[in-house]
């Protein structure tokens, strides 16, 4: 193995491993507010959520470039505020990454939670425990396939985006360089003997993940 291949995994890793992480914090309000919330623009909400799931990878990842251009209010206050540019950078990827992978981390959690008894929730609120202990000792012990899905799918949808990363990122090794799009390069190179390595990892990972999901959608029938 070369040092290229191995940061390209360390670079495609990290990325997944923040994503995952950070929507996993985001995640769990946003899966619980839309599961038990009533109001009328949910249905909106849902399918905003939902949009990187339809949407070509490239569009999401115009808008986001956009975004980040010093031209625009946002990308303006980065600049001035902190000093960050995020177009061509890891933190403009991640960035980009945590909203392209939203839904695959909510969907699972909210439907996991949305198909738990209203009688558990009423239980632990009788016995005088608040919202916040009821949420983390009652509801998320009992979704815990979904959690598993939710990480797993979050993370295998990052390891293998390719739009995203290159409409923000570029192609940048040791920066923004990750298997999917080194994967392509090599194929372009007509370096087939890299390619491989790099498509059987991403083989690997995706094998991975469903099978997991399939274990916990067994044992959940």
């Amino acid at each position: 193995m070369n040092n290229d291949f191995v940061q390209t995994l360390i670079t495609t890793g990290k990325l997944a491993f923040w994503t995952t992480l950070i929507l996993f914090i985001l995640g769990l309000p946003i899966a619980y507010f839309l599961a038990y919330s009533r109001f009328r623009l949910k249905s909106v909400v849902e399918a905003l959520i939902s949009m990187p799931m339809v949407l070509p990878p490239t569009v999401l990842g115009f808008y986001i470039l956009v975004a980040y251009s010093p031209q625009n209010w946002f990308g303006q206050m980065m600049e001035q505020w902190f000093d960050v540019r995020l177009a061509f950078s890891f933190s403009g990827v991640l960035i980009a990454s945590i909203i392209c992978s939203l839904p695959f981390m909510v969907q699972p959690l909210q439907n996991g939670l949305a198909a738990l008894p209203s009688s558990l929730k009423e239980a632990s609120y009788t016995m005088g425990k608040s919202s916040l202990t009821t949420f983390f000792r009652v509801l998320l012990p009992n979704i815990r396939g979904s959690v598993i899905i939710a990480v797993a799918m979050t993370s295998a949808h990052c390891v293998g985006e390719f739009g995203i990363v290159l409409m923000v990122g570029g192609n940048m090794p040791g920066a923004t360089r990750v298997a999917s799009i080194a994967l392509y390069d090599e194929v372009q190179a007509l370096n087939y003997k890299a390619a491989n390595q790099y498509a059987l990892v991403l083989f690997l990972v995706s094998f991975v993940v469903l099978t997991i999901i399939y274990s916990i959608n067994k044992k959940t029938v």
